[in-house]
């Protein structure tokens, strides 16, 4: 009981979280610019939305094909149309709930293809590795890519940070901060050795753990070429919605792929940080779109268009995919009688 009460607590305070970034976000904009925001909303190019809906739609599809091959050195070979089906069940589980999809995609496959749960706990934690690594790969994207936008603002912090009233770097406040990182990794440590008994500890461990593990296995793949080419794909997609969705609002549409990969690396966090990247999404983005010269007010409108058509996606496919399961099944059953 305490532990649901904990968890519900949690689940309360992100979306809190995501509700106060749409309040908050709402109400960065200017009063004159109020007309500018909803402007772009009333002018946005709506059909550019289909588009971005099949992208996505075909990046999903790549995580069931991934998912299939993590499960092959195990002996299973779920049908498509299953793997598929439970990943945007998935989805539409996180929705309402964050991580149920995980557990939930388990358990489907578990009750139609017979690949039991406990194994496919593994392969949950690899996609998450797999996926963890890509981001970063996203984020050195957009710095190399737009290191005139993502550099400049990494100097701008370093120096309101380190730098003097004289406009020196201050080596001093630099080996405090320096001491201070040391002095948590030794703390850090200590606190893992001398506490290896607490929960949390041995919670962390096997996070830790986990994830290495996810990652070696990959090594031992029998179609590791595709896994990885499965894994390019997903996030090239995800770079390609991006651009494609700046063309559906008047003062983003002559931004290139270089902005289409840093808005993601950003936004990204805000898909993580609430449920649904609710709020988190927009403001993210529209920071980034900031940075790149776009007004925060139609930054946050076309951010918002964004999110809304992922979060439709994942409705209506996952809907869909949650009434065809059961009648897939039951037909997949009687023809194999």
């Amino acid at each position: 009981m305490k532990k649901r009460l904990l968890f519900v607590l949690q689940y309360l305070l992100f979306l809190g979280l995501g509700v106060f970034l749409v309040w908050w976000s709402l109400h960065q904009i200017p009063d004159d610019k109020w007309g500018e925001f909803k402007r772009s909303l009333e002018t946005a190019n709506y059909w550019l939305m289909l588009p971005v809906f099949l992208i996505l739609s075909c990046s999903h599809l790549l995580r069931a094909l991934r998912w299939r091959i993590l499960m092959l050195p195990m002996g299973y070979k779920p049908s498509l149309s299953n793997t598929f089906f439970a990943v945007m069940i998935g989805y539409l589980a996180n929705l309402a709930v964050p991580r149920l999809g995980e557990v939930l995609k388990c358990t489907i496959l578990a009750k139609y293809e017979k690949v039991p749960a406990e194994k496919l706990v593994g392969t949950i934690v690899a996609e998450r590795a797999v996926d963890v690594i890509s981001l970063g790969i996203v984020f050195l994207l957009a710095l190399i890519s737009q290191y005139d936008v993502v550099g400049e603002f990494a100097r701008q912090l370093f120096v309101q940070v380190f730098e003097t009233r004289s406009g020196s770097v201050s080596f001093l406040k630099l080996g405090i901060v320096l001491a201070i990182l040391a002095a948590i990794a030794i703390a850090v440590k200590h606190w893992f050795n001398q506490f290896s008994h607490l929960r949390i500890v041995m919670l962390t461990k096997k996070v830790l753990k986990g994830i290495w593990e996810g990652l070696n296995s990959i090594r031992y793949l029998e179609q590791k070429r595709n896994f990885i080419l499965y894994s390019i794909a997903i996030w090239a997609l995800y770079i390609v919605g991006t651009w494609v969705g700046y063309l559906a609002t008047q003062g983003t549409t002559g931004l290139g792929l270089g902005a289409a990969i840093s808005g993601l690396a950003f936004a990204s966090i805000g898909m993580i940080i609430t449920p649904g990247g609710i709020g988190a999404y927009a403001f993210f983005l529209a920071k980034v779109l900031e940075k790149n010269e776009i007004p925060f007010e139609i930054g946050f409108a076309n951010g918002t268009l964004q999110w809304f058509a992922q979060f439709a996606i994942v409705v209506l496919v996952g809907s869909i995919c949650l009434v065809l399961l059961p009648y897939y099944n039951k037909k997949k059953h009687h023809e194999s009688r």
